[in-house]
């Protein structure tokens, strides 16, 4: 099969062809002028990366560039199948759920002298010491262990084969390309190849190697080696949280037969229609709505730089701060190692 539609455009046409999930253009216009205020109150920048989020590495060195890597290699599928119990990680006097307990268990073994983000370390780890790693404060394991530790033995060993053992070397390569970077880490570590078919379309999603390109960006504060000078090409991470916030903005709207299955609980697989829709329909949606605030800013004579990773991480935000109101509709039930 031909080379998949890269994301931008995969979101295209999945939205195009989608008979599920729809993309509304009165919400876009209205969430494109509720984060036109958020924009004048400084709450959607760059800076947000590190200042929003405690558990971020706050430096902007080699180390920071590998738990950065560290992180979105392992960065998939932290929903639990229980709301009443959860895989929770208790560090620095604060307990954390989901994806922010998996950074706190980073950052507890780090401080416990486990070097966990050194490839030359995890591409040997025995199952035993990355359980005792991502050791969970209830009953609750991590989600996939044996998936989590097979991926990191095969990336630590590509990396120290073909990057010296660093992906600060890898990021070099890219020449100050976002899309570059992105493609070098899809060609080299295949547990990124998030690619799949739709309606005899090669598509490619690509969530966790854009994530990590937004989350180098974010590292390195745009400067150096991060700056790209095509950041804009990067798409929102299509993940299942996201897409939650789209549709209680009324962005995104479900078909009363999709609104059933999440509302039952249903267990999608990757590369199932609805979710392909859902994923798609999510990345053209905050396209369309990055277009319409560059409209509004362009029209307000304002000068600031607006992207899709900038509103993807707002999106995401929202979502976790806002639990109760984003799950009226629940979201959608997939175990991959892709989000």
């Amino acid at each position: 099969m031909s080379t998949p539609l890269p994301p931008r455009q995969t979101g295209e046409f999945i939205t195009e062809n989608s008979k599920d999930v729809f993309v509304e253009r009165e919400g876009v216009r209205s969430l494109a002028e509720k984060l036109l205020e958020k924009i004048g109150r400084k709450e959607i920048t760059l800076k947000g990366w590190k200042m929003l989020h405690e558990l971020n590495p706050q430096g902007s060195g080699e180390d920071a560039v590998n738990w950065v890597f560290f992180a979105d290699t392992l960065n998939f599928s932290f929903w639990s199948e229980n709301q009443d119990k959860k895989y929770l990680v208790r560090y620095k006097g604060k307990e954390y759920s989901g994806y922010w307990s998996f950074c706190a268990a980073i950052n507890r073994a780090l401080d416990e002298g486990i070097p966990i983000t050194t490839p030359s370390y995890y591409s040997d780890i025995t199952l035993e010491q990355l359980r005792h790693v991502f050791r969970s404060d209830t009953d609750i394991p991590i989600t996939m262990i044996e998936t989590r530790l097979e991926i990191l033995h095969q990336t630590g060993k590509i990396l120290m084969k073909d990057f010296g053992g660093s992906f600060l070397n890898c990021v070099k390569l890219s020449k100050n390309s976002a899309v570059k970077l992105m493609q070098l880490v899809v060609e080299n570590f295949p547990s990124y190849k998030d690619e799949g078919v739709f309606q005899g379309q090669k598509v490619a999603i690509y969530k966790r190697a854009q994530i990590l390109v937004g989350d180098v960006w974010g590292v390195l504060e745009g400067k150096g080696d991060g700056c790209f000078n095509d950041i804009e090409k990067i798409t929102m991470f299509a993940d299942y949280r996201v897409p939650q916030t789209l549709v209680h903005f009324g962005v995104l709207k479900y078909s009363d037969s999709l609104l059933k299955k999440l509302k039952e609980g249903w267990m999608f697989q990757n590369g199932d229609r609805e979710e392909m829709e859902i994923r798609g329909c999510s990345i053209w949606a905050v396209e369309l709505i990055c277009e319409c605030l560059k409209e509004l800013l362009k029209k307000r004579e304002e000068k600031i730089d607006i992207n899709s990773i900038l509103i993807n991480n707002f999106l995401w935000d929202f979502a976790r701060d806002n639990r109760k109101i984003v799950d009226v509709v629940p979201f959608h039930r997939v175990r991959c190692i892709y989000y």
